[in-house]
């Protein structure tokens, strides 16, 4: 990573969308993008070619649901909301991450004791 703010890595920016609308229920985009960024403590930052892209596709894969409405700026936005389906890939995705976790977890302290 560099000492500007990281790129998501691939595979990733699937389990925090997910997340944060499993913790703070329907956002719009650009909500999404401010919170995982809070989150992260700006380490992260989402610009629309990151972060729609994904909405898309999770869409498309029936993880989570859109609808348009109105912003706390009374602005017309579309709004996201995590489905059954997401709810449940959710559950798989943050499983994958732990594990994938560990073994980095694992081949890092290995490297330092080395």
């Amino acid at each position: 990573m560099t000492d500007s703010k990281a790129d998501v890595l691939q595979g990733t920016l699937d389990l925090m969308v997910l997340k944060t609308l499993e913790a703070l229920g329907p956002l719009h985009g650009y909500g999404l993008a401010r919170r995982i960024e809070q989150v992260s403590e700006n380490l992260l930052h989402l610009n629309q070619g990151t972060l729609y892209p994904a909405l898309l596709r999770l869409q498309q894969k029936g993880w989570i649901a859109s609808a348009w409405g109105v912003s706390e700026n009374n602005r017309k936005a579309r709004f996201y909301t995590l489905t059954a389906t997401g709810k449940k890939q959710l559950v798989v995705e943050a499983r994958n991450w732990e594990r994938i976790s560990r073994v980095m977890g694992r081949l890092l302290n290995g490297l330092q004791e080395a």
